[in-house]
């Protein structure tokens, strides 16, 4: 069945519903319509629906009902392999390469040019580079994976589409770990993309960086399509709306600062990998009560090992980190959280929950075996499922029930949960740890709220975050990590710009240690 190619429409998918076994409706009639060559932005808070309509455009979900038209004709997209067959293509926020391979390798992989039954490297090398200067994506093909920037590896993941053929790219969230020089960069090539007719669909939570670069916007909410338009016919604040339904503040506002007492103190910690690398290096600093302490830099450069020693995760670091003045070597980490260390971490699915237990078990998970919630041998479910029901309304979690399991939620209301229970224990530190990647705009407020509220009752912050708007708007003052090392320090965060934090970020500019003193 087939239908004429209207106004250079390529996608046109028609009254989706997907409807899960457990009742839950992911997508409820929605239209989207894709044209040849533009950027197309799909925004909405998470549990809107719209990762679930872009699994299905790439056949990893099945649709329950609605129709799919490709240039026209109607497909049925049943896996991968038959998307990427199709031309569509998708670069998921967590990079899908192996580490231990070439660039080269990573991009044939499953299609591999071969000679007497082996793989044609030079051949393959050939065609890879023959794809990189095609479409001005430019990588060193010899290099491995595991050497390479977060920018470069997402270029390669986008290379790998373009080298199946991919002409719809479907890229999510393609800048949340990108600094501003590598976000420009990754544009300037996305425009090309779109003028060799290219149609692209750019999911974010960043309405900046949508307004730069989309022509088009469409937006979910509660599994439905709440608005299609072009970007330039919407302001910042009728976008957040949209998404929303209501007025989000961007802006974050704080009281002036009121500096505490050291609560958390680091000196000369060095950390080896697992390849004998030093992955951080000789970093000190004070983390004070009343104050948020922010950490920028690209990944990769020694912040996850930096976290895992702060929070007793990794323990074979040298140097010394104290809470409230005792040294934590030696400790468990429940013992390090009862000195009263408190940790959101960046893997919420790994480290945050537990998936299979209810939102109930998972808010007590640190306090469970405190006389509070048991009643001698046996757990008090009276008092587990109050606690429960307050942390819900207070931290509004969307749910049904308390007990409703954790991999039921959308991933903002996972985020709401590990947030409710860490900042409700007996803190007087939190490490937050990209406290708000990957969740919408609405999730992400309340969470920064949360956060400035622990500031203002005299709590201390470090705040670990990739977003530069987060980390900038948030924090009091800055630290900027580059290749394990502090490379700049600045004891006001309003008096960096973005640009400038970038080139530190990159390691185009470093402070001397005199510069550092102030850490």
């Amino acid at each position: 069945m087939s239908e004429p190619l209207m106004n250079n429409i390529v996608v046109s998918m028609r009254q989706i519903d997907k409807i899960y076994p457990n009742g839950v409706i992911a997508n409820n009639k929605v239209d989207l319509t894709l044209r040849e060559g533009e950027i197309h932005a799909l925004m909405g808070e998470n549990g809107a629906g719209k990762t679930t309509l872009m699994k299905i455009l790439f056949g990893i979900e099945q649709a329950s009902s609605g129709e799919i038209y490709l240039n026209g004709n109607l497909v049925n997209i049943t896996s991968p392999i038959k998307a990427i067959n199709l031309g569509i293509g998708m670069v998921h926020q967590h990079f899908m390469l192996v580490p231990s391979l070439t660039v080269t390798e990573n991009i044939i992989l499953g299609m591999e040019p071969k000679q007497r039954g082996l793989i044609n490297y030079t051949e393959a090398r050939r065609k890879v580079t023959e794809v990189m200067e095609k479409y001005n994506f430019i990588v060193d093909p010899d290099a491995y994976i595991k050497d390479l920037s977060v920018g470069k590896k997402q270029k390669v993941e986008i290379l790998k589409a373009l080298y199946r053929g991919a002409k719809i790219l479907i890229l999510d969230e393609p800048t949340a770990v990108l600094t501003p020089q590598e976000t420009d960069e990754l544009f300037a090539e996305l425009k090309e993309l779109s003028g060799s007719k290219h149609t692209i669909v750019f999911i974010s939570h960043k309405i900046n960086e949508i307004k730069s670069i989309c022509e088009k916007i469409s937006i979910m909410r509660s599994g439905r399509m709440i608005t299609v338009q072009d970007v330039k016919d919407m302001s910042v604040e009728q976008i957040s709306t949209a998404m929303v339904g209501r007025d989000v503040i961007t802006k974050i506002d704080k009281n002036p600062l009121k500096e505490g007492e050291t609560i958390m103190e680091v000196s000369n910690i060095v950390y080896k990998n697992e390849e004998n690398k030093e992955a951080v290096k000789n970093v000190s600093m004070k983390i004070k009560g009343g104050k948020i302490l922010g950490i920028a830099g690209v990944e990769g450069n020694g912040q996850r090992e930096f976290i895992d020693c702060l929070t007793g995760l990794a323990e074979n670091y040298s140097g010394e980190i104290k809470i409230g003045g005792q040294l934590i070597r030696g400790k468990n980490i429940k013992q390090i959280r009862r000195m009263g260390l408190a940790h959101i971490p960046e893997d919420r699915m790994k480290y945050g929950v537990a998936l299979q237990e209810n939102i109930a078990d998972n808010l007590i998970s640190d306090r469970f075996d405190s006389g509070e919630y048991n009643k001698g041998l046996l757990q008090n479910s009276a008092k587990i499922i109050e606690n429960a029901k307050a942390m819900i309304k207070q931290f509004q979690i969307v749910t049904d029930s308390e007990k409703t399991e954790a991999r039921m939620l959308s991933g903002g209301n996972i985020q709401k949960v590990v947030a409710a229970r860490e900042m409700t224990s007996a803190l007087e530190v939190l490490v937050a740890d990209q406290p708000t990647r990957g969740i919408d705009v609405g999730a992400a407020t309340f969470v920064h709220k949360m956060i400035v509220k622990l500031r203002e009752e005299g709590k201390a912050i470090l705040l670990v975050s990739a977003d530069i708007n987060e980390v900038m708007e948030l924090s009091d003052s800055l630290a900027v990590f580059y290749e394990g090392e502090i490379s700049g320090y600045f004891e006001d965060a309003s008096t960096v710009s973005a640009e400038e934090l970038g080139l530190y970020m990159l390691g185009l500019k470093k402070m001397t240690k005199e510069e550092l003193g102030g850490l």
